[in-house]
């Protein structure tokens, strides 16, 4: 039954994306002239249609895992009156960026509504170690940090984020703050901090101790652990929640002998042992909120375009770290895992109540969105990015590329992502019946 629920979440969620995504091309097209043949939502064969008094057949189909926006002539040398190619290129351009520039619309629709009932997170000092580096800069507790060594913040989960892609070292780190109105600049060494460490980060709260990360050549990788992994014991002693997890550590800290961990893997118990490793890990001396906080109305709207950056930031720099080999390519999931995720958080929050459970899904709507708008604008073939890339070489050039070269290209990226998406199918199978 929860599966069921999973998939029809899943399923809901990625046809709104869809139909937002098309819709912009739809609207844009007819805006701009142009003849729209079918508007359709899903694949395969038409489960429902109509045919508008306009020409536009309207279509449900029935794999619900893409849609279409046909219009007359698109990938044709069709000039005739009402044509995709009959167009400006201007008009060409903006009826191609129209649908990833609607998922980003959408993911803020969604934000608004997120950050007005639950708030952001502002990206404030809580605490500073009154004997660290920081402290002795003149930074304090309520100063809020509008640049974390180098990169431009406003909320505390940008700082994490900042933290796990480009974690700091010995070098002199530069923090930029806020206090009274007034901005302030300081730099400083970060604190070296030398502990055992077995190389994973988890979720906190009361919720299961899900692993969220596995350090690349730590020994949790070294023993198999996957991302998603639960912890259920250690050493013997139950662990149910992030927090309880969080406990035992700062009771029992890591050492140089080995430690028994016992994993929770879609249901599957696994035991590894794993010993810690003796590493430097650099901070900077200060704790900062993470904590969401109610927003007046401009403040609603100022933070849910941060909330559409974060989102649009991390897919970039997820994108980097994964060309850079920092995380591979097994770390990445396709539409079974995305599917997946939804499903386990469901099953995750649904006994914290419905509104939990709703803004936890809308949450995960904003960043499928942002992720929707920004993979679909990458200069590949066969996506609205390789389509704006070609229009872009037609205005150097200044003629039109001829539409069999075009569709050739095209037609390339599209057996190419129909390679990475079997790809993404067969790794998410794996990760999940724990191969």
């Amino acid at each position: 039954m929860q599966t069921f629920i999973s998939i029809i979440i899943a399923l809901i969620i990625f046809s709104v994306l869809v139909l937002i995504h098309e819709f912009g091309h739809f609207i844009v097209a007819k805006k701009c002239g142009v003849v729209v043949n079918e508007f359709s939502i899903g694949m395969g064969p038409r489960i429902l249609s109509h045919m508008a008094k306009s020409g536009t057949r309207y279509s449900l189909k029935i794999l619900p895992l893409g849609g279409s926006c046909a219009m007359l002539g698109e990938d044709e040398d069709n000039v005739e009156e009402g044509s995709f190619n009959s167009k400006p290129l201007w008009a060409r351009m903006a009826i191609v960026f129209a649908g990833p520039f609607f998922n980003f619309i959408l993911a803020f629709l969604l934000a608004l509504i997120v950050i007005g009932f639950n708030g952001a997170d502002i990206s404030y000092v809580t605490q500073v170690d009154e004997n660290s580096a920081a402290y002795a800069a003149g930074l304090r507790a309520g100063d809020r940090i509008t640049n974390y060594d180098g990169t431009s913040v406003s909320v505390g989960r940008e700082i994490y984020l900042e933290d796990y892609v480009d974690p700091l070292d010995g070098d002199e780190m530069s923090l930029t703050f806020v206090r009274d109105g007034e901005k302030h600049t300081i730099k400083y060494k970060p604190e070296a901090d030398k502990k055992y460490r077995v190389g994973m980060s988890y979720s906190t709260g009361q919720m299961p101790a899900e692993i969220s990360s596995v350090t690349k050549g730590s020994a949790m990788e070294s023993a198999g652990v996957q991302i998603g992994d639960t912890v259920v014991a250690i050493n013997g002693t139950e662990i149910s929640s992030g927090d309880e997890l969080a406990q035992y550590i700062e009771e029992n800290p890591f050492g140089s002998e080995e430690v028994y961990i016992t994993l929770d893997r879609k249901g599957k118990e696994i035991n590894v042992t794993v010993k810690p490793e003796e590493t430097v890990i650099y901070s900077p001396g200060f704790y900062y909120n993470l904590g969401r906080e109610k927003q007046s109305a401009a403040g609603t709207i100022k933070y849910s375009f941060v909330e559409v950056r974060y989102e649009i930031v991390t897919v970039l720099k997820s994108l980097k770290m994964l060309v850079t080999g920092q995380v591979s390519a097994n770390e990445v999931s396709g539409p079974v895992g995305i599917v997946d995720v939804i499903g386990d958080t469901y099953s995750e929050t649904k006994s914290a109540g419905f509104a939990v459970t709703l803004f936890t899904m809308m949450n995960l709507a904003i960043m499928l969105s942002a992720n929707l708008g920004v993979m679909n604008l990458l200069p590949i073939p066969a996506l609205d990015g390789g389509r704006l890339f070609l229009y872009i070489v037609e205005l150097i050039i200044r003629r039109p590329i001829p539409k069999d070269k075009e569709g050739m290209i095209h037609f390339i990226g599209f057996i190419l992502l129909m390679a990475l998406m079997i790809f993404l199918i067969f790794n998410d199978v794996r990760k999940i019946i724990g191969l």
